[in-house]
């Protein structure tokens, strides 16, 4: 019903998440989040839904100072990988950090406040798949 997917964290707790292709912007920030033990990693396919972005990626972090070095960290990887520049927004507070990439847009928060906003929950109501 939902089209909301995880990625398969260290823990092996999680379910796949659709391939991405080796080399693309997605599979570059899902590793880069990965990398830097983000938990609870979710990946929710947009094309054809909406023109703001092809991804949205929503992960947490167990502090505000994990958050802030996450979301730094994978601006500088999608540098560095030819992606162009990102915008980050939130980082003073660093409860929920935003990195507009492009075609990738991924929200980084502290667990209690990702609960209370549940993105997920929000862009998966009322999909059943059709456009």
């Amino acid at each position: 019903m939902t089209s909301v997917q995880t990625v398969p964290v260290s823990a092996g707790l999680a379910a796949p998440l659709p391939p991405s292709e080796p080399g693309s912007l997605h599979a570059l920030v899902l590793q880069s989040l990965d990398d830097d033990q983000a938990q609870e990693i979710v990946s929710i396919p947009l094309e054809g839904k909406t023109a703001i972005a092809d991804h949205m990626v929503i992960a947490s972090g167990r502090s505000t100072r994990q958050v802030t070095a996450m979301a730094q960290k994978l601006a500088e990887r999608i540098k560095h990988g030819g992606f162009g520049h990102s915008r980050i927004e939130g980082l003073p507070a660093a409860d929920w950090v935003l990195v507009d990439a492009g075609d990738i847009v991924v929200h980084l928060f502290r667990p209690e406040v990702r609960s209370f906003y549940n993105l997920e929950r929000m862009w998966a109501f009322g999909d059943s798949g059709e456009a």
